[in-house]
C-alpha cells in the first residue's frame, strides 16, 4: 500500500513497482523518468551532474552535503547537462567556497534539472544494491498536485537503457576544435601548450576534462561527432584516435561506431578509449559487452593494474562491462577492478591501441590515472 502523501511534500520518486518515496523538489518543476542510480562521491557534484555518461538516469547521491561549495562555470564537464535529475538527503547545504558565482539550486533551475530531497538515500541505496538500479520517475510540483499513478505508468513504459543509443543526443553535431588546456586555482582554464601531436577524438559524449588533459599533454585536440566517417577521420591526418566516454548500451551505440572503428584499426594509428570508448573497442575487436547488476559510480574504485601490480584508486561511472571471457586472441586484459573482479581495461598485444574502463581525468576523482594521457603520446611519439 502507497503511504499516503504528507501535507508538505512536493516532490516524489515512484518506482516501476508502484514504490513510493515522498519528498520535497528542488531544482525546476516538472517530471523526469529514468534509470534510478547512485554515486557515492563526497565532492564534485556539479561534474557529475554535467557529465554526459549519465544521459538517461537520475542520480541518487548517498554523501548528504550536496550544495555546498555552490556552483561556478568552470567545473562542468558539458554545455547542457544530460542527467534527467537527483535525489538528495537534505536539502541543498547554503554555498561556502571562494569559487562559488551560483547557488546550486539556481543551477538546477537554469538547466531544467528536476530534484527532490529529503528521501532516506541510505533506504534506496540499499535496494539498488540488492536488486539493480530500478526505473524511476521523480516529480517536483510546487503546489504538491502529484499522480502517483501516472508517475508509475511512466516508469514501467520507459524501455529501460539497455539498447538505447544515447551517445548520438550528447555528440556534438558539428567537429570542432578544444583549445583548452587543464585549469588551476586563480587562473581558470589555461590556453594549451604548443603541439606536438593531431589527435582526433570522436565524441561519445565527452568530459570536458578529459579534453583538457589531451591538449596539457601536448596535442591539439579535433573533436569530431559519434558517427564521424573513418574515411573523414582519416583525411584529418591525426597522429592518434581517442574514443570518448558516453551514455547508453554500447551494443545499440556500436551499430554505427563499431564499423567506424574498424576501419580505423585498418589505419594502425595509436587508439586510446575511456569508458564507452572502452567498450566500443571491445566490440570492435570481437569481444561482447553486457549490462551490470550493479554498476560503478564513485571516486574511490580500487583499480589494479595487473601489468605493474600498482593499485589505482579511480573515478568511474558506467553501467556496463566488458565480458572477460569474450576477449579475442591478441587482446590482453591490462587492469582489474578490486570491487568486483570486473575488467578495467584491454590492450592490443602488437600494436599501439589500448583502452579502460575508468575516468583517468579525475573530474572529479583522484588523479592517480593522468599517467595514462602520457601513455598515449609516448605512444604517438613512437609510432611518428
Amino acid at each position: 500500500m502507497t503511504a499516503p502523501q504528507p501535507k508538505n511534500a512536493t516532490g516524489a520518486l515512484v518506482l516501476a513497482d508502484g514504490s513510493v518515496f515522498w519528498g520535497y523538489g528542488i531544482g525546476a518543476t516538472g517530471i523526469a523518468v529514468g534509470e534510478v542510480c547512485f554515486n557515492t562521491s563526497m565532492t564534485g557534484y556539479q561534474e557529475i551532474l554535467s557529465d554526459p555518461s549519465y544521459s538517461g538516469q537520475i542520480i541518487t547521491f548517498t554523501f548528504p552535503h550536496i550544495g555546498n561549495v555552490g556552483t561556478n562555470d568552470e567545473d562542468i564537464e558539458s554545455k547542457t547537462p544530460a542527467a534527467r535529475g537527483l535525489i538528495l538527503r537534505r536539502n541543498i547545504t547554503s554555498p561556502s567556497n571562494w569559487r562559488n558565482t551560483r547557488h546550486l539550486d539556481t543551477w538546477l533551475k537554469s538547466h531544467n534539472l528536476i530534484g527532490i530531497a529529503g528521501l532516506d538515500t541510505r533506504h534506496l541505496t540499499r535496494r539498488i544494491r540488492t536488486d539493480g538500479p530500478p526505473t524511476g520517475s521523480i516529480c517536483y510540483a510546487s503546489d504538491g498536485n502529484i499522480d502517483v499513478e501516472d508517475l508509475k505508468a511512466k516508469s514501467a513504459a520507459w524501455p529501460g537503457l539497455e539498447g538505447m543509443d544515447l551517445a548520438a543526443e550528447v555528440s556534438c553535431r558539428s567537429p570542432y576544435d578544444w583549445t583548452e588546456s587543464l585549469w588551476s586555482p586563480g587562473k581558470g582554464g589555461k590556453a594549451r601548450p604548443a603541439n606536438k601531436y593531431h589527435v582526433v577524438a570522436i565524441d561519445y559524449g565527452t568530459k570536458h576534462n578529459i579534453l583538457r588533459c589531451l591538449a596539457a599533454a601536448g596535442c591539439k585536440v579535433s573533436v569530431v561527432p559519434s558517427d564521424y566517417g573513418a574515411k573523414e577521420i582519416l583525411a584529418l591526418e591525426p597522429d592518434g584516435i581517442f574514443l570518448s566516454n558516453g551514455p547508453g548500451d554500447p551494443a545499440a551505440t556500436g551499430k554505427y561506431a563499431v564499423p567506424i572503428i574498424r576501419e580505423l584499426l585498418k589505419a594502425e594509428k595509436p587508439i586510446f578509449g575511456i569508458c564507452l570508448g572502452h567498450q566500443l573497442l571491445a566490440l570492435a575487436l570481437g569481444a561482447e559487452t553486457q549490462k551490470m547488476k550493479l554498476g560503478h559510480r564513485g571516486a574511490n574504485h580500487p583499480v589494479k593494474d595487473l601489468e605493474t601490480g600498482r593499485i589505482e584508486i579511480t573515478s568511474q561511472n558506467h553501467g556496463f562491462v566488458v565480458k572477460r571471457n569474450s576477449l579475442p586472441v591478441g587482446v590482453s586484459e591490462t587492469h582489474s577492478s578490486l570491487f568486483d573482479g570486473s575488467l578495467e581495461g584491454i590492450k592490443l598485444d602488437d600494436k599501439p591501441i589500448f583502452s579502460v574502463q575508468y575516468h583517468p581525468e579525475a573530474s572529479p576523482g583522484p588523479q592517480d590515472s593522468h599517467y595514462l594521457f602520457e601513455r598515449f603520446v609516448d605512444m604517438i611519439a613512437a609510432h611518428t
